[in-house]
């Protein structure tokens, strides 16, 4: 038995472009593992061309990993809690901006508005985080998020203390551990590695 069998995650992908391919990796091992995975789309990731991939190849990629279509739109996203549609929502990578909206219940995005939906059925949303500014400003919204019922976070920590001294990662050798955990309602331990 896998230990997704039977499981249907979202996924919602925010705008941390240097981490895509991790969370494509992360997507093929929940399905590797018995999950189904729909893909959900922040405004930033969806829609914004950089150096690490045009937008148009994500969602291709996306739409093979996981054969199914994407939610882009907030009216789409919409059904998540209604529907009781997911098991768990995986946010991955998790933006500073993303994580403050959490914080304070702002819906303006698919992501954003996928946890707030997902969470008013008391149903996990594991954060990934990937942040410049997780030791600055974004410390307040992790610290509230660490509190808040039914929301855990990949076990993270500095990326490169050196020259971005205040960024934090999710360490992607942890993932699929704690997605399990938060499917059981559990935090990973440790938080931070």
């Amino acid at each position: 038995m896998n230990k997704l069998d039977g499981k249907h995650l979202g996924v919602a992908i925010t705008g941390s472009f240097c981490t895509f391919d991790l969370a494509l990796e992360c997507i093929q091992e929940f399905i590797d593992s018995g999950a189904t995975v729909t893909a959900i789309l922040s405004n930033a990731a969806g829609g914004m061309d950089t150096k690490f991939g045009k937008a148009s190849e994500l969602k291709a990629k996306l739409r093979q990993i996981t054969n199914r279509d994407i939610i882009e739109t907030i009216p789409n996203t919409e059904p998540i809690g209604p529907g009781k549609m997911l098991d768990a929502l995986v946010i991955l990578p998790c933006t500073g901006n993303t994580l403050a909206k959490i914080a304070v219940g702002i819906a303006d995005t698919p992501a954003s508005f996928a946890a707030k939906s997902h969470l008013r059925n008391g149903r996990p949303v594991i954060i990934g985080v990937s942040s410049n500014d997780a030791l600055a400003a974004g410390a307040k919204n992790i610290g509230h998020l660490l509190n808040v019922k039914h929301v855990y976070f990949v076990p993270f920590g500095q990326d490169n203390c050196k020259e971005k001294p205040r960024s934090m990662v999710f360490r992607r050798e942890y993932v699929l551990d704690a997605v399990c955990e938060g499917l059981k309602e559990r935090q990973i331990q440790p938080i931070l590695v």
